[in-house]
């Protein structure tokens, strides 16, 4: 997806349980998270509420509670641009939780807000529908009429690296290769280095 849509470094897990399901959309006013506990009762299984909470990190819009509703509905999990509470009991959930900080002071519930419409999450604009896929690292956003080509170049990318992994660890490594590679890249894109103890 020529490296245009992950989420940026601000979105981080609270856990170690992996993301996979389809973005709900929820737009609310900093601080205030009327409008995401109607999502929670709209947005069906497998769906990842995804709240943009414009980023604000004053106020907390949801913690462990909130949480456990979502996993009894069987969400597939959340994303919030804006801050959580109650850290250490979701950190012990198995139920993916990501969000942008922590904060243990609470929401207003005062609303307005929007559902279902395009939101801007950790410098991603996520739709409705969106495919997100999250490990530890953040999350990938995947739209929907792309999702079979990403999957085959993501089964090809991944066969790649296993066998790279798999000679790196045995001490298979071919570093004419590596140094031809790369060492060829910055000559054709002119760019020019000087070693150690080398004179101009």
């Amino acid at each position: 997806m020529q490296r245009l849509y992950c989420t940026n470094g601000s979105i981080r897990p609270l856990n170690n349980v992996p993301l996979l399901g389809v973005a709900f959309t929820v737009k609310c006013p900093a601080g205030d998270n009327m409008m995401f506990h109607r999502a929670m009762d709209l947005a069906q299984p497998g769906d990842v509420i995804v709240v943009d909470g414009q980023g604000s990190v004053e106020r907390s819009l949801a913690g462990e509670i909130m949480m456990l509703y979502c996993k009894s509905r069987k969400i597939a999990g959340v994303v919030v641009e804006g801050c959580m509470r109650d850290s250490d009991s979701i950190a012990k959930m198995d139920f993916p939780v990501y969000c942008k900080g922590i904060t243990p002071q609470g929401p207003y519930k005062f609303g307005p807000g929007e559902i279902n419409v395009p939101v801007c999450v950790g410098g991603q604009v996520i739709n409705p529908g969106d495919i997100l896929v999250g490990d530890g690292d953040g999350i990938a956003v995947i739209r929907p009429e792309d999702a079979e080509d990403v999957l085959q170049a993501v089964l090809d990318k991944v066969s790649l690296e296993e066998t790279t992994i798999r000679n790196y660890s045995s001490g298979n490594v071919n570093y004419e290769k590596h140094q031809k590679l790369y060492g060829g890249q910055m000559e054709n894109e002119g760019y020019s280095y000087f070693e150690k103890g080398a004179q101009d």
